[in-house]
């Protein structure tokens, strides 16, 4: 076993790696930016070193800074998590070359799987199936549209270098084609330096089935089951589980099978997962799901494959990559239960995802279930990194008790002031269809109206009620307990929520939980904050109209494309301008018909949230 690993990560899955080097007796490196000093992976290492600014490209995605790392704190070995290098084939050769030894995919096997069009030629090569579409040299606009309509309504455009998600775009009409190709061209070339693409059928009832597998240097190769991540949005992941529901004995055989080939094909070594896509309209079968791409390295969502067979993926990753055998052949692993990871994001559903940045000035986590955390209270979520606060994985003998767990810890969740999704992961874990494994890709879009509610519920308004009642001259904020008090259940009260007012029951039986934040009271409900007061006499409910058209930015960024000119006409619905925050494009389009106004901004600017951008007026005015 190697003597010291630095990981060349940050956040939870650095905390995470280190825990089981520091299991084994490793000493553990860690390295940051300026931005991650203060995060607790960085006081967990047994060494960490400062490499760089916020930055991405000048911290983690700098293979020279990572490389003097190494050659300052004498490391023996470098893991690379994921994201960042961890898929990087040139880093990984520039690794091996300098005598360290590389927790990770061989460079070869990162090359043959990196690039989308030429790992689904492999994997036909290798008698395994890929779904239909295009996947040629020829990258002209005008064959890539050609091949959109050859392949058939609605496509997928994907990067050929992409992964998580970044540079892919459904388009569902032939008119849309060439606005969605631009955006994700720009998006590839952003996230991966390469802007290639490719075209794939979109799948009508899909579900995202992967398998976790597992190679050494002696030829073994086993898989470790599947795991089901259909639930996403935008093509991120949000909630995933092992097993895959409705996957019978045959077809988890035939697709397990399937992985494992694919591994082989390419000599693979360590941790990997080879990606499926079903087309589940008729239900699960082996001759309708096909090879979509292969993750050559450990996954987010591995927890959930550690939870049903009791395995720790980084320990296996950490032996092989010392030169050992495999620690269980196939025969050996198996499945026990049912577990869930659901991904709280530091982001707003309500407001179309949008990140959240700030100080987490609170910050409650759930106690009954396993979590992967990388921040603590008093962190802050930058623009800088993926905004995930935390992995929730919660198991259970079957599924509806572990997604029972599941719903309650992310009931429990306190985060403030920044926003999270814990609410949204909650109903999803409650929502009957969910429950009943009605799931494809198109879940949230389907459900969006019923799980991302428009205000607070009756009982929510009846317990800000019931807080704000007790303060009658005593100071029950210093404590984050729940609260209970005294009271008659037909007191009616007026009450602030946020900046809508409602009339709510004073109610003693109900376990109201808040706190102080600074001057403000906050409501923690359902994995909800809610920030309440008691309106002055003279208030009256506040309404934002829209009518104005002034254009305010939705969040901190950089504007990437301006597409209008002061004194322009617009349709409504016409791109006005796009902001891009946390790799992620946003566009701003226009509210009705009109003339453009104002225009204060120009490309390469960057804007802060609610700063005016650009307003749109009516022509009758």
């Amino acid at each position: 076993m190697m003597e010291s690993l630095l990981i060349a990560n940050r956040g939870e899955i650095a905390g995470r790696i280190i825990r089981t080097a520091k299991a084994l007796g490793i000493r553990t490196i860690a390295v940051y930016s300026e931005a991650d000093a203060s995060l607790p992976f960085v006081a967990e290492a047994d060494e960490a070193l400062a490499i760089g600014p916020a930055p991405a490209r000048e911290s983690y995605l700098s293979q020279e800074r990572i490389l003097e790392a190494v050659r300052r704190t004498g490391a023996a070995a470098i893991h690379p998590g994921y994201g960042f290098l961890s898929e990087n084939a040139e880093f990984a050769e520039a690794v091996e070359n300098a005598g360290i030894i590389w927790v990770g995919a061989p460079a070869a096997a990162i090359r043959a799987m990196g690039l989308k069009d030429a790992a689904k030629q492999l994997m036909q090569a290798a008698g395994v199936p890929v779904t239909p579409g295009y996947m040629g040299a020829d990258q002209s606009g005008e064959r890539l549209a050609a091949e959109a309509d050859a392949t058939g309504y609605p496509v997928l455009i994907k990067a050929v270098a992409g992964g998580g998600g970044k540079g892919m775009r459904r388009v569902d009409r032939p008119k849309d084609f060439a606005e969605l190709l631009a955006s994700c061209r720009r998006e590839a070339a952003s996230s991966f330096g390469d802007d290639r693409v490719l075209i794939e059928r979109y799948i009508a009832n899909p579900r995202h089935i992967e398998v976790q597998v597992f190679a050494d240097r002696f030829g073994n190769c086993v898989h470790l089951f599947e795991r089901d991540c259909s639930l996403q949005r935008r093509h991120q992941k949000v909630i995933e589980e092992a097993p895959a529901p409705g996957l019978d004995a045959a077809t988890r055989a035939s697709i397990c099978e399937a992985a494992v080939k694919a591994a082989k094909a390419v000599n693979y070594i360590g941790a990997g997962t080879i990606e499926f896509i079903a087309d589940a309209s008729e239900g699960l079968r082996p001759d309708r799901i096909w090879f979509m791409e292969m993750n050559t390295r450990l996954q987010v969502e591995h927890p959930v494959t550690e939870t049903i067979t009791g395995e720790d993926l980084v320990l296996w990753q950490l032996k092989v990559a010392a030169g050992e055998p495999l620690p269980k052949g196939q025969a050996d692993i198996h499945m026990n239960g049912w577990a869930f990871e659901a991904r709280l994001y530091a982001e707003n559903p309500a407001a179309g995802y949008l990140p959240s940045i700030g100080r987490l000035d609170h910050l409650r986590l759930p106690q009954n279930v396993r979590v992967d955390s990388g921040v603590e209270e008093g962190n802050e979520i930058t623009a800088f990194y993926d905004p995930m606060i935390a992995k929730i994985i919660a198991h259970g003998p079957n599924r509806d008790a572990a997604l029972t767990r599941l719903a309650s810890a992310c009931e429990s969740i306190e985060i403030w002031p920044v926003k999270s999704n814990a609410g949204l992961l909650a109903r999803i874990a409650a929502d009957a269809d969910f429950r009943a494994a009605k799931l494809d890709t198109g879940f949230l879009d389907r459900h969006g109206e019923t799980l991302l509610p428009k205000g607070p519920d009756e009982t929510t308004v009846d317990r800000a009620a019931t807080v704000l009642a007790a303060k009658d001259g005593t100071d029950p904020w210093s404590s984050l307990a729940g609260l209970r008090i005294a009271g008659t259940s037909d007191s009616r009260a007026r009450v602030r929520i946020g900046e809508h007012l409602y009339w709510g029951y004073v109610r003693p039986e109900l376990h109201a939980n808040a706190v102080r934040s600074g001057d403000i009271i906050v409501l923690f409900d359902s994995g909800n904050a809610w920030p309440i007061s008691v309106p002055v006499a003279s208030e009256v409910e506040a309404y934002q109209g829209a009518g104005d058209g002034a254009i305010l930015s939705p969040m901190p960024g950089l504007v990437i494309s301006v597409d209008v000119a002061e004194g322009d006409r617009v349709a409504k619905g016409d791109r006005l301008l796009t902001v891009e925050a946390m790799k992620m494009e946003h566009t701003l389009r226009a509210p009705f018909d009109g003339i453009v106004g104002k225009l204060p901004i120009s490309v390469g600017a960057r804007v802060s949230e609610n700063q005016l951008v650009v307003s749109v007026m009516k022509e009758d005015r």
